[in-house]
């Protein structure tokens, strides 16, 4: 058993070479592995590698996560740490991602009265038709589930509905 031990902590070191990553953050990316590895055998299945990565605070979009191997029915492939950490290296030097203020700046265009509204219907144009389109279906469950009620005027505030959306990809979808 130490023996064992032993060789796993030889490797670690070499792990963070191959990965490119700095200690702190294989560790991160270890503990957020560990959540999806859902029976201990130290592999996720492939199609969660997009929320393990979101966990880790990066945001890549899903025609990333499929060419880096994530897939979209769960079962048909699997990912060991090995193979992750070089997939996060690479996700994380990739500035082909948004954060939060990002979005927040995209919105703004939208924001007419420069007050942090917008006109929902525009919010459902955007989301159906621009970047990486939604379908019908999956624009009206983000709607639902993140977009507070319009005023009167069919204004809603685009701040609470990013924070929301964001922190809804961040965890289990």
């Amino acid at each position: 058993m130490e023996e064992a031990i032993s060789m796993v902590q030889m490797m670690i070191p070499e792990l963070y070479k191959r990965a490119d990553l700095a200690p702190k953050d294989v560790e991160k990316a270890e503990f957020a592995f560990s959540i999806y590895d859902a029976d201990g055998s130290n592999v996720i299945d492939a199609v969660d590698l997009g929320n393990v990565l979101r966990a880790l605070n990066v945001n890549p979009t899903n025609a990333t996560i499929e060419k880096l191997g994530g897939t979209k029915k769960r079962g048909e492939k699997t990912l060991t740490l090995e193979e992750f950490l070089p997939i996060f290296s690479q996700v994380k030097k990739d500035k082909d991602q948004g954060c939060y203020e990002d979005f927040i700046e995209c919105l703004k265009l939208y924001d007419k009265q420069e007050n942090g509204t917008m006109l929902g219907a525009e919010l459902s144009h955007i989301l159906l038709s621009l970047g990486e389109r939604l379908t019908d279906l999956e624009c009206e469950i983000v709607l639902r589930d993140c977009m507070d009620p319009e005023d009167e005027d069919g204004f809603i505030p685009y701040g609470p509905f990013l924070k929301r959306l964001c922190e809804k990809a961040g965890g289990d979808e």
